[in-house]
């Protein structure tokens, strides 16, 4: 077999060739894989190498690489010239930083030179992958208090960049709760916990939409206020508020003593009278507990009504004695003046609650407060033997008596009529009252 054989060049020769031509064409990327977060700037380190002997002419970014086209430089996009920055020398550090980046960005990014020898230009495959993602909370729907709660911030890819994460509470940072962890836990969480989240990056601007921690608790602090707060009158219209914090918000019953009387938030009554008086509360209920209200009185101020009179003892008395006749009345203030009147009369004839009777006659009482008065029925006091003066009447008795006998004296009711009679005779008499005398002999006719 023959051999082809060079003829032997000088060393020094091939040490000149080996100079000219040493050296390889690459592009190196620290990370080829970038996840930044939303309106943050990205650097994408990068180096190049290129053999002796040639001359730079040209460096850029571009983000496209399509065979037998010449890739466009970003720096003459208008959508990049302004947020794009070289950090390297151009010559062996390629590194730029890329600000404000937002989805738009998401592209393969390369970078290419320029030699000086027409047929040696060189893109650095393949390239550098940017992902933009924005933060997202991730939440329970709804929580019970007293539960534990674990909330996530979450990217759409893991970034690049070392992370400390911050948790806001509305708007206001959760300063205890800055670490390397994307997680927020909320141990036995309270009611005061709910409010709206977010979280964010240390160093960065952009904050992640806020979502809202609903925590469920029973009903507290339930109260009623009354409307209006003064003095009520019989005849107004009053109303009854009752307030709770729960959540979710409480379904309220209304109660008088023990009565269930009405359900609602508000409970009015309009016109109101004595029959509403008492203690009212309320009962706010939810599917995670319930709580009664303190009760409150409503006291209601009305004129004396039911006014009767009473009398102690008998209606009918003699000459001499008196009867006590009293007054009660139901109303609010209790009535403290009474007045006493006889039938026929304008002018009261007494005053207090007990009034003593001396004479015969019909007597009712009234009950005064500052808000009216009103009279009792008429009861009948009857004196027996009581001296009254009428016009004179004459008696004419009539008697036809065998044998003829002297009646000397009839005394009825402590009234004496003196009658004397001798056969058929008729004598008139003067009476000073008019009384029956029940008498088999006799019979009177007033003339």
């Amino acid at each position: 077999m023959s051999k082809l054989l060079l003829p032997t060049l000088p060393l020094i020769f091939l040490l000149m060739i080996h100079n000219a031509f040493s050296g390889y064409w690459d592009v190196s990327y620290s990370h080829p894989h970038i996840c930044a977060l939303k309106n943050s700037s990205v650097i994408m380190s990068c180096t190049y190498a290129y053999p002796t002997g040639y001359q730079i002419m040209k460096t850029f970014w571009t983000n496209g690489s399509v065979k037998g086209v010449e890739p466009p430089d970003l720096s003459k996009d208008p959508e990049y010239s302004q947020r794009l920055q070289y950090l390297g020398d151009e010559q062996k550090n390629c590194t730029i930083r890329l600000s404000h980046v937002t989805q738009k960005d998401e592209h393969m990014y390369y970078f290419r030179f320029i030699t000086d020898k027409p047929d040696k230009k060189w893109i650095g495959v393949p390239g550098v992958s940017l992902t933009v993602t924005d933060l997202q909370v991730e939440s329970p729907e709804r929580v019970t208090e007293g539960d534990s709660v674990r909330l996530t911030c979450k990217s759409s890819c893991a970034l690049t960049d070392r992370a400390t994460f911050i948790w806001y509470r509305n708007s206001q940072p959760l300063t205890e709760r800055r670490d390397g962890n994307n997680q927020l836990l909320l141990q036995s969480v309270r009611r005061e916990d709910a409010g709206r989240y977010s979280c964010a990056l240390h160093g960065h601007t952009y904050i992640s939409p806020a979502v809202y921690l609903n925590v469920m608790y029973p009903p507290k602090e339930t109260f009623v206020v009354v409307s209006p707060s003064g003095e009520i009158v019989e005849g107004d219209s009053v109303t009854l508020s009752c307030s709770s914090d729960s959540n979710p918000p409480a379904e309220i019953s209304w109660f008088k003593g023990r009565m269930f009387v009405g359900s609602g938030r508000i409970y009015s009554i309009s016109k109101i009278s004595s029959d509403h008086s008492g203690e009212y509360k309320c009962k706010s209920r939810n599917k995670n507990g319930e709580r009664y209200s303190d009760a409150v009185t409503l006291n209601i101020m009305y004129p004396p009504k039911s006014v009767s009179l009473s009398i102690n003892g008998s209606a009918e008395i003699v000459e001499g004695d008196s009867v006590t006749l009293s007054c009660s009345s139901d109303s609010n203030p209790p009535a403290l003046n009474f007045s006493w009147f006889k039938e026929n009369q304008s002018s009261a004839v007494g005053s207090g609650q007990s009034f003593s009777a001396l004479q015969s006659g019909r007597f009712y009482c009234e009950a005064h407060n500052q808000y009216g008065s009103q009279r009792s029925d008429a009861v009948t006091v009857t004196v027996h033997g009581e001296t009254i003066i009428y016009s004179m009447w004459k008696i004419m008795c009539f008697f036809n008596l065998k044998p003829h006998k002297h009646i000397s004296l009839h005394q009825i009711h402590k009234i004496m009529f003196f009658l004397s009679s001798y056969g058929h005779h008729m004598t008139p008499l003067i009476a000073s009252d008019i009384v029956n005398l029940i008498h088999p002999f006799l019979f009177f006719k007033s003339l």
